[in-house]
């Protein structure tokens, strides 16, 4: 099959091959080229846990408007491997133009496919090495996008000049033979997307690192962790800026190790956190326990994935909600932010210290594997306007550590910071901090620590409604109001703008522990609710009902290791929105 593509708003990119044939370079380059030549911009990927073989696959999408959502839609697929095509299959289209190399998919139907061999082997050979095919195949799609030679080059310097001169030149030679290819490809694939200069100032950011940068912001002082995909690159975040900010990175023997390095230091008065996974986490409940128990704070960065045990070590999910919700034995106070956009990733992660420092409690900033790796530009990320505020005070020899207050904080010192003794114990104790089994102190230490969820949910997120409405009427119902936290915010958000319709609402939650109090009014706002989770029960439905006594109407539930996709949940609305059809009839 032989046709053309035309694409004037937006276009979908995806290569695929096997891990090792540096996908992840191209991805690297093309994302930075993009934002360069003027585009809106957005990646993810989705990889094999295999440092060889399989198949891994990045989408880019470039636009003229923000885009920041994961689509099934494969407008042009850069196939790398023999498999990629068998792969990708459920999302190629015939409009797909496929792009490989002259020596690979040999078998597939040209009747049924838009297959251009391009000799990318062939040429990098040439230049030195098979290596440099990723090089000249970023040049060809960069060419085709519009994007100035001389910006696609910037990109190239900026991202080898470690490796040195000779290297260098060789990757801007492979970009300028990948124009080459790229000028004869223009014949079949116009892409005539509007630019916008401005854009090029603009910072390109991933999931993982807004969630770093909260982090700093709010006084990070101490981390450590064992590495667990997909936490390691927030380790490796915090590790690498260390220096520049003052912190402490810790890679710990294991997990267990990590998270009471975590409390010591943080009982010596630094910041800390951890960042771990699902399995990495569950050697963890013990010590969140000891977190509740000693009234000592932490943030605890858990990035989810799916299992049971290992599952699958590098694909998304959202099925640790429950795990974190109930980890420990015991009753205690703890938050759960989920943010699902780079400006609430900001703004939750640095408020997590705030909050876990000012109630002495365990806070948990849960993301996934989907949120942790995509990538998109945004005109700025405001951090003037976020304090990190200081709770700590002062002792004196009458200084009780555990002291009973109205509103159940006790007062927190350090030790050496004053004259008293700032004493801790992981069994139950009285004021001072001294163990005890009696009876009447252990109920009033219980009472003590849980009423701080009164003040806590005075200062909780409030869950944030979308919709299509210009002016929303103070006692609108929606015929449709979408359920989604963390990870799901931009493909429902996208979805729901893409149906145009003022009676579509979106409700989004970045924090889902504690619910707000207005939670349940708010849910009340439409005659159907669907909740979109990436778990198999529907987790934070059953919160939503055991906090709220609201049972959610449906569930929109996907658990095999992939993001909701835009055509996904557009494809949910359209359904109910079709069944109320059928109901009014």
């Amino acid at each position: 099959m032989s046709g053309e593509l035309n694409i004037k708003e937006d276009v979908s990119i995806v290569l695929c091959g096997e891990a090792g044939q540096g996908i992840q370079t191209v991805e690297s380059i093309m994302v930075q080229a993009i934002k360069s030549g003027g585009y809106h911009v957005f990646s993810t990927k989705e990889y094999m846990s295999r440092v060889r073989g399989g198949q891994n696959s990045t989408q880019i999408r470039a636009s003229h408007k923000r885009i920041r959502s994961y689509v099934d839609r494969i407008d042009i697929l850069v196939a790398l491997s023999d498999e990629a095509v068998t792969h990708l299959k459920d999302r190629i289209t015939s409009q797909t133009i496929i792009i490989c190399d002259e020596t690979i998919l040999n078998d597939l139907d040209p009747v049924k496919y838009n297959l251009i061999k391009v000799p990318f082997l062939e040429k990098a050979k040439k230049l030195g090495g098979p290596i440099y095919a990723n090089v000249i195949g970023a040049g060809a799609l960069s060419c085709i996008l519009g994007v100035e030679k001389s910006a696609f080059d910037d990109c190239i310097k900026a991202m080898f000049s470690r490796k040195g001169d000779k290297i260098v030149e060789n990757d801007l030679k492979a970009g300028s033979e990948g124009y080459l290819v790229g000028e004869e490809l223009k014949a079949i694939i116009k892409i005539d997307i509007l630019k916008d200069p401005l854009i090029k100032d603009e910072i390109l950011i991933s999931g993982t690192e807004a969630v770093g940068l909260g982090c700093i912001s709010g006084g990070c002082r101490f981390m450590s962790s064992y590495p667990m995909t997909p936490s390691s690159p927030l380790q490796v975040f915090i590790a690498d800026k260390a220096r520049d900010f003052e912190m402490v990175f810790e890679q710990a023997e294991d997990e267990i190790a990590a998270i009471n390095m975590g409390l010591g230091a943080s009982y010596a008065g630094a910041r800390s956190m951890v960042a771990t996974s699902g399995s990495g986490f569950a050697l963890m409940a013990e010590a969140v326990g000891l977190s509740g128990m000693l009234e000592t704070p932490i943030v605890i960065y858990l990035a989810q994935r799916p299992g049971p045990a290992v599952g699958l070590p590098t694909r998304t999910a959202q099925e640790d909600l429950d795990l974190a919700l109930y980890a420990s034995p015991g009753e205690f106070p703890r938050i759960i932010y989920t943010p699902g956009n780079m400006e609430d990733a900001l703004e939750v992660s640095h408020n997590a210290f705030n909050m876990a420092d000012k109630y002495q409690i365990p806070v948990f900033i849960l993301t996934d594997q989907y949120f942790a790796d995509i990538y998109y530009n945004i005109p700025h990320l405001d951090i003037m306007n976020l304090e990190v505020e200081d709770f700590l005070v002062k002792s004196t020899p009458d200084y009780l550590r555990y002291k009973i207050t109205p509103d159940g904080i006790s007062p927190r010192t350090i030790p050496g910071y004053g004259t008293g003794l700032a004493i801790v114990d992981s069994d139950e104790h009285d004021e001072e901090g001294h163990i005890t089994e009696d009876l009447s102190i252990r109920t009033a230490m219980v009472e003590k620590r849980m009423i701080k969820m009164d003040k806590i949910l005075e200062e909780s997120f409030k869950g944030e409604l979308f919709h299509n409405s210009n002016h929303l009427q103070k006692d609108k119902k929606f015929k449709i109001m979408i359920i989604g936290w963390g990870s799901t915010y931009w493909p429902i958000r996208e979805a729901v703008e893409k149906t145009g319709r003022d009676d579509v609402a979106f409700l989004y939650f970045k924090q889902v522990y504690p619910l707000h109090p207005d939670t349940g009014d708010m849910l009340k706002k439409a005659d159907e609710t669907i909740v979109l989770e990436n778990n198999a029960k529907g987790q934070f439905a059953h919160l939503i009902q055991r906090e709220t006594d609201f049972k959610v109407h449906f569930k929109a539930l996907k658990f095999n290791g992939m993001p909701f996709s835009v055509e996904e949940v557009e494809e949910i609305i359209h359904y109910h929105l079709e069944e109320d059809k059928e109901v009014e009839k």
